[in-house]
């Protein structure tokens, strides 16, 4: 038997498989590299546009270029608020390097940013990528932290509003928050055109997302508007100081101040107290904020009887010549209204000189109720004076259909009626220009178009030389006299409301004031809350405020005095 061989395939089995590997390999990396090539041929050269698109998104932008932001200037265009260029500094902690630690904490320090602030943005893995340390510092303080070169520490350029007057007009300029936007005041009021329109351009940025390089001008940055106000900042010093002397010295718990032009009813200074400086925002209380001389309304009391007097006089419902019995009480229904004194038979002068409520009840409830409600109206009590600040007040008068005898009576003397330190100011233009009432305004302007008659002219002169009477001995307001000028005026001592009734132990103390009274050049009027140094009456207290302004006002303007008899005697030594 003749045997076979047997010959083994295995190894040439596994040789087989090994190449069809090696050559699958192959073509897979030879496939690869083709869709590797024929991408980059086709991005590089077919869609180029896609990469220049791409880099472009990693270190091409565009930002935001700040508007600078309008002035706002006094009538002789002394600045009250001005922007000034300075830089924020801000951080991406992704950049920080670690042997720049203490030179971070070094400039960290300088802008006095808290320490756990601090911490907190050098904490490993923090995942924030933008966090302000410090919004517009100054120039100085910006170069000495630029200096320091520290990895991931940027600079922003912003403007920093400025308020050169600081807290003399500060109620009435108001301020911006740390974004630039007004919080209060014109800043407020005016904020659209103030604003101005920001800017853009493009600009290149390096891998740490930091400007290197300006490119273009897409849209420049539109300045906002310059605001010029009706204040005149020298009569608004001198407001501003003579109000918080008397604030201080009769400790009270606020006090107002307005101060109008008499020929076309431009405010010419509002001041306010407690005060504040709008410079800084440290211990910046709500209270001291607000402008109480337009949006707090109030009781005005006996400053109001001169229009009561006048609306009967124009609506022939008693004649100038009329005597008027008081005795200290007079029974209106179940109620009684009451003088501090018996001042007997009163003519229209002394009505005014004693100030008597049963004679001005009496006056009032002649007159119809409509009628009587209609004067008032007419004068601006119970509508916003509409001066262009924001949020003033429109008081408050009942409607006349509601009324009883008693409340006919009590309006009379100002209780029943609410109105702020602006419009009771605006009401006395009435008598100051010959029965013309006056629009308000806070910006600057020539002419007053909104003015109405509201009494005649023979009317309105014979009330104002009954109010200067007020000023004399005997009269309530002799502190509010000044020297070399005939003053009208009229004196307000007002219980304050509280829940159920008025306090029996505090008060406002009002005194509405006009000068000269011959040809009436301004008008003043001053409240003061809670007098508690001892003295209370509105001839006491306000009416010293309103001479100082006054004599002030008139000095500045250089009007001509029109009661020389009571100038000073300068006395100068014999050679």
């Amino acid at each position: 038997m003749i045997g076979t061989k047997h010959i083994s395939t295995a190894p040439v089995n596994k040789a087989n498989k090994f190449e069809i590997r090696q050559k699958l390999l192959l073509a897979v990396m030879l496939l690869g590299m083709a869709v590797l090539v024929g991408r980059a041929v086709f991005l590089q050269v077919i869609d180029k546009q896609f990469l220049q698109k791409q880099g472009d998104i990693r270190h091409v932008g565009v930002v935001s270029v700040p508007a600078y932001r309008g002035k706002i200037v006094d009538r002789n265009n002394e600045p009250l608020a001005i922007s000034t260029p300075v830089e924020s500094v801000w951080v991406n902690p992704k950049f920080f390097k670690e042997n720049e630690e203490s030179k971070f904490k070094q400039a960290a320090k300088l802008l006095k940013v808290p320490t756990k602030k601090v911490n907190a943005l050098l904490k490993p893995g923090v995942k924030t990528r933008f966090s302000y340390l410090k919004r517009r510092i100054n120039p100085l303080l910006a170069a000495k932290i630029k200096a320091l070169q520290i990895s991931g520490v940027y600079f922003e350029r912003e403007f920093k509003r400025f308020y050169p007057a600081g807290a003399v007009s500060a109620h009435v300029v108001g301020f911006t928050n740390v974004d630039d936007i007004g919080q209060e005041g014109m800043e407020r009021g005016y904020e659209q055109s103030l604003k101005g329109i920001p800017g853009k351009k493009r600009v290149i940025r390096d891998g740490r997302r930091r400007v290197i390089k300006d490119v273009e001008n897409i849209q420049d940055p539109i300045s906002g508007k310059d605001l010029v106000l009706s204040v005149d900042q020298r009569i608004q010093y001198i407001a501003f100081k003579a109000l918080q002397e008397g604030f201080i010295k009769n400790k009270a718990l606020s006090a107002a101040l307005v101060v109008l032009d008499a020929k076309n009813g431009e405010i010419l200074a509002v001041a306010n107290q407690p005060a504040f400086n709008p410079n800084t925002r440290k211990g910046l209380k709500a209270n001291a904020v607000r402008n109480r001389a337009l949006l707090d309304a109030f009781e005005p009391g006996s400053t109001i009887k001169p229009f009561v007097i006048a609306a009967a006089l124009d609506g022939g419902f008693i004649d100038e010549n009329i005597k008027i019995e008081t005795h200290g009480f007079y029974r209106v229904g179940r109620n009684l209204v009451k003088d501090v004194h018996n001042y007997g038979t009163l003519d229209l002068m002394h009505v005014l000189k004693k100030s008597s409520n049963i004679a001005a009840s009496k006056i009032a409830l002649s007159m119809p109720r409509e009628y009587f409600w209609n004067s008032y109206n007419q004068l601006g009590f119970g509508v916003s004076a509409n001066a262009g600040f924001p949020g003033e007040t429109s008081g408050s008068l009942l409607d006349f259909q509601r009324w009883n005898d008693f409340e006919h009576a009590t309006l009379s003397y100002g209780y029943g009626v609410s109105m702020s330190v602006l419009q009771l100011a605006r009401a006395f233009t009435a008598l100051a220009d010959n029965g013309v009432l006056h629009s308000v305004s806070l910006l600057k302007r020539e002419v007053d178009y909104d003015a109405k008659r509201v009494f005649s002219k023979d009317t309105a002169k014979k009330v104002t030389e009954m109010l200067e009477h007020v000023i004399e001995r005997g009269g309530t307001a002799y502190q509010a006299r000044v020297d070399g000028y005939r003053v009208a005026g009229k004196t307000g001592t007002v219980k304050k409301a509280i829940a159920g009734g008025y306090a029996n132990d505090r008060y406002l103390a009002v005194f509405v004031g006009l000068a000269p009274a011959s040809k009436p050049r301004f008008v003043i009027a001053v409240m003061v809350d809670e007098p508690s140094a001892g003295k209370y009456y509105g001839g006491l207290v306000a009416a010293p405020i309103f001479a100082k302004v006054m004599a002030g006002a008139l000095r500045i303007y250089g009007v001509a005095p029109d009661k020389e008899d009571t100038m000073p005697v300068l006395l100068t030594k014999a050679e």
